[in-house]
């Protein structure tokens, strides 16, 4: 199993998860142009994705779903909350499933939704399994609830949300209505709200800490480093930063 992000943050997201003959897209937050454009840049087409996983419905993580889904004829998995909030063609292969609901498979992998809290109609994130792996995703939360620790046990790897500082949010360029809901209980989690998390779980076997939708206007990469190391200082060398313009790396487990 191995993973690349297309770009994380505010002006949109996508992820590429791949085990075997089974490629999924978590996510499609770019115009269709330009998701083929950053698929080029990784020497791949649009035309290798076997499914999109939705995790909600805000336009920097569904902004080409639609189009991508009916181009081409990809299969959408979704909530039914999520479905609600995109305006999907009405040929669209959607597949309906509950936030907390049981696991599911797509080709080679199994695919674990979890409730987050975020302020979106029914929002979820994941853990993929495939070849005895376990990669977690969590971005797009606004608080670390206990269901969440539970969930993102005996992992091999997390995609983790590194949001904000909460200085800089104080004191950045957002009006106070838009630091009240990015800082709220249904928001994106901060720096400190992430290393709380990391303490809670069992990291010592991760192969990756890949930190996501890192805010570029209310936080930093050494503050993001700074976090993880109070942690654990193993962490750094295992850690990845993700940036909103282009392709990472492969993600290999």
């Amino acid at each position: 199993m191995k993973l690349l992000s297309l770009g994380s943050g505010s002006g949109g997201n996508a992820t590429l998860l791949q085990s075997g003959g089974t490629t999924l897209l978590i996510d499609c937050g770019f115009s269709l142009r330009e998701l083929e454009s950053r698929l080029a840049k990784a020497d791949l087409t649009a035309s290798c994705i076997d499914a999109l996983l939705l995790t909600h419905e805000h336009g920097d993580h569904v902004k080409g779903a639609a189009t991508l889904s009916r181009r081409y004829n990809v299969p959408v998995w979704a909530t039914a909350g999520t479905s609600r909030g995109c305006k999907w063609h009405q040929d669209s292969h959607i597949h309906h499933f509950h936030a907390n609901g049981a696991s599911f498979r797509i080709g080679e992998v199994d695919v674990t939704p979890f409730t987050v809290p975020h302020d979106a109609s029914e929002p979820c994130q994941y853990v993929f399994q495939a070849n005895q792996k376990r990669l977690g995703i969590l971005t797009d939360t606004g608080c670390i609830t206990t269901h969440i620790v539970s969930q993102l046990q005996g992992l091999d790897a997390l995609v983790l949300e590194f949001n904000h500082d909460i200085n800089m949010l104080e004191k950045g360029p957002y009006p106070p209505f838009l630091q009240r809901r990015v800082g709220g209980n249904h928001g994106h989690l901060n720096n400190c709200q992430s290393a709380d998390l990391l303490r809670q779980l069992d990291h010592h076997r991760w192969e990756h800490l890949i930190c996501a939708h890192i805010s570029e206007k209310n936080n930093a990469e050494q503050l993001v480093r700074d976090a993880v190391q109070g942690v654990d200082g193993s962490l750094n060398e295992r850690l990845q930063i993700l940036e909103q313009h282009g392709p990472s790396q492969w993600f290999a487990l």
